[in-house]
């Protein structure tokens, strides 16, 4: 009896342990980013930072730090050679599956037109550059093999994933461009009876030589690219003269990928504390319902509907070969708040409501530690984390 006693209140202190494990899991991967936000935002209430110092380091993030870090995340790919392709076709598939149902709800919830690009961000583009190998790490378990394979299936993930969030983001603050007289508390145009001036904005939206023009010229698609350019040479390298590459930028052209490496250091951080200086409280009012679709949207939707056909794929499609090193992927990848760059981006291409993309980051990441923690208990309980 004694015994039986002990046994049950070990497990007890088993389970209680392991919800505490799973709960620390989606704080450790969240709160910092929050934290970040909460500095910036005080530090401007009180004077240490000023609007020029925020508009400056929003512009310094989105055209030089950020393109810095996609480019060194790239060239650093080590290993292309055992790739997942069920896992890469699945990735890339559900987040254009993502991309047209955010499309859809975008049109549903808002009629402002400076909303509905930040909003229809927010509904495919998560966090997964930033924090997917952080969160993807905690979930790989404590054995250090684990945890390597794990880093490997998120970077080549990234590989593929990160360049096409990219240009998806650009395409959705650019397909439904602002009109300039469109004011900023959403203020509607008077359209002529004739039509015109309706017609004229269709068009507008839907000029293809425009989001051309913004894929092209945006600073962190050129990062990507300039990544993907340089990590090809690399390989080629390889194959032609063997391993290890004969010329490389971070052994031969060591003061070049330092100054790069150190600006990606700091893209994350910076871009946070930026964040929180333009961060209102009184805009929520204002937007209560597009901030509610898109953080519903973001941390509910998005990531049960990836996350539950992933499981179903990978149960009965052989193909879908997922396990406990691919779910910690899936989760960083579906599962995390929209993007810090989403509020970069907005502020910086067309005339997108920045404050709306901002709130957006901010309200998807304190709701993702409670969205996290559901989905992580689920599939730990199925065992298909090693958590």
């Amino acid at each position: 009896m004694y015994a039986g006693q002990y046994t049950c209140a070990e497990n007890e202190r088993k389970e209680k342990r392991f919800m505490f494990n799973i709960f620390m899991t989606a704080i450790n991967a969240v709160v910092p980013i929050v934290a970040l936000i909460a500095l910036g935002y005080i530090l401007r209430r009180t004077g240490f930072l000023n609007k020029s110092f925020v508009q400056i380091g929003n512009k310094f993030v989105f055209d030089i730090c950020l393109p810095c870090m996609l480019f060194i995340n790239i060239y650093n790919i080590n290993d292309l050679s055992e790739i997942n392709w069920g896992l890469v076709v699945y990735s890339v598939a559900a987040i254009f599956i993502l991309f047209a149902l955010g499309w859809v709800v975008t049109v549903f919830t808002t009629k402002n037109a400076r909303r509905r690009g930040p909003l229809f961000q927010c509904t495919f583009l998560s966090n997964f550059a930033i924090i997917g190998i952080s969160l993807a790490e905690a979930l790989a378990g404590t054995d250090p093999a684990n945890v390597q394979t794990v880093n490997g299936v998120v970077a080549m993930i990234q590989a593929f994933t990160v360049p096409l969030f990219n240009i998806l983001a650009v395409i959705s603050l650019s397909v439904f461009h602002a009109p300039a007289k469109v004011a900023a508390e959403g203020e509607q145009l008077q359209i002529s009876e004739d039509g015109t001036l309706a017609a004229k904005i269709e068009r507008d939206k839907l000029n293809i030589k425009r989001i051309v023009l913004n894929i092209v010229t945006n600073p962190m698609i050129i990062g990507i690219v300039a990544g993907l350019v340089f990590l090809g040479l690399r390989y080629a390298e390889v194959a032609i003269w063997g391993d290890p590459a004969p010329f490389t930028i971070k052994e031969d052209l060591p003061f070049v990928y330092i100054t790069m490496d150190d600006l990606r250091v700091i893209a994350t951080p910076l871009a946070l504390v930026v964040l929180g200086g333009q961060f209102e409280f009184s805009a929520v009012k204002g937007m209560t319902k597009e901030i509610i679709v898109g953080t519903i949207f973001r941390v509910v939707i998005a990531p049960l509907f990836a996350v539950g056909v992933a499981i179903l794929l990978g149960t009965y499609v052989p193909f879908f070969n997922f396990g406990q090193m691919e779910y910690p992927a899936i989760i960083s990848l579906f599962g995390t708040p929209v993007a810090v760059s989403s509020a970069i981006m907005a502020e910086s291409i067309g005339d997108n409501d920045g404050q709306l993309a901002g709130q957006l980051v901010v309200w998807t990441s304190v709701a993702s530690v409670i969205s996290l923690f559901a989905i992580v208990f689920v599939l730990m309980t199925m065992g298909l984390l090693s958590v």
